[in-house]
């Protein structure tokens, strides 16, 4: 479906926000802001702090993942009726890591644009100040909050030559770096704080030089952490975990013992008996 977003039809705007400092939002931005009927908003609260410091007045809806559906169904028919609509999250560009995109999705096919300006965005900023080689990057966003399911998805990164960014909680940053270097390795990483803020910051280093510097950290937080160089190292995983990393790639039982007893220099009979125990 091919679509001109500037020919003057009703459309969506997505209008990213300030992540931390209030100056960073660009004019065009603030004149979208101005010009929309309907403003779309992760949180009224936060977007009516935006807007009163920006001496605006605007009608706001609430767009959250447990209401997408129905404000899905008030976008189009504000857009029908010929009027245009905003979007924005707390901070930043809408859509990365927040809610959003059933909308988008379903106002695009429906025939309306979807316009997105550019602007701020947290992950952008914590990977070009991270020292950490930026190109090419993978943004995962958000961890799953349960340390086993946190460290499947950690395996199946494992071989993922890209730079890495996520987003973290500041009440799980250890836990989560903790699993990163047990899964990873002990790789180069970068954490920043509250970018754009008063009190960023940004700690780098080997994961198990900078463990010590995570606890009680506060504020929203960005993990860069370097992809895998073709340095295998798995010393951080225990056999069966290492036997199935390679069953998951496909392998039989039988070719995973062999490669895991190859790579640990340990005979085959060591990691098939350890393997077994520990099933």
């Amino acid at each position: 479906m091919k679509q001109k977003s500037y020919d003057g039809s009703p459309s969506l705007y997505l209008i990213p926000t300030p992540i931390g400092n209030m100056e960073d939002i660009t004019i065009r931005a603030i004149n979208t802001l101005k010009q929309v009927d309907l403003l779309f908003c992760e949180d009224t609260r936060v977007t009516g702090q935006l807007l009163k410091f920006l001496d605006i007045k605007k009608r706001m809806v609430t767009c959250q993942d447990h209401n997408e559906s129905k404000v899905r169904e008030l976008a189009l028919e504000f857009l029908q009726s010929g009027k245009n609509i905003g979007l924005v999250t707390d901070r930043g560009t809408p859509i990365i890591s927040d809610p959003g995109y059933k909308v988008v999705e379903f106002i695009a096919n429906n025939g309306y644009n979807v316009i997105s300006l550019p602007g701020p965005t947290a992950f952008v900023s914590a990977l070009t100040m991270s020292g950490i080689n930026p190109s090419p990057f993978l943004f995962y966003g958000f961890l799953n909050a349960k340390s086993s399911k946190r460290c499947k998805e950690l395996l199946s990164l494992q071989k993922e030559t890209a730079t890495l960014i996520f987003y973290e909680a500041p009440h799980r940053i250890k836990d989560t770096v903790v699993d990163i270097y047990n899964i990873l390795g002990n790789r180069k990483i970068s954490v920043c704080r509250e970018i754009s803020k008063l009190y960023e910051e940004v700690i780098r280093g080997n994961i198990e030089d900078i463990l010590d510097n995570l606890d009680n950290i506060k504020g929203e937080i960005v993990i860069v952490v370097e992809g895998n160089l073709g340095i295998e190292d798995y010393s951080n995983l225990s056999i069966i975990e290492h036997v199935n990393l390679y069953l998951e790639d496909g392998l039989t039982e039988k070719e995973a013992i062999k490669k895991v007893a190859v790579e640990r220099d340990i005979p085959k009979s060591v990691v098939y008996k350890d393997f077994h125990i520990g099933k």
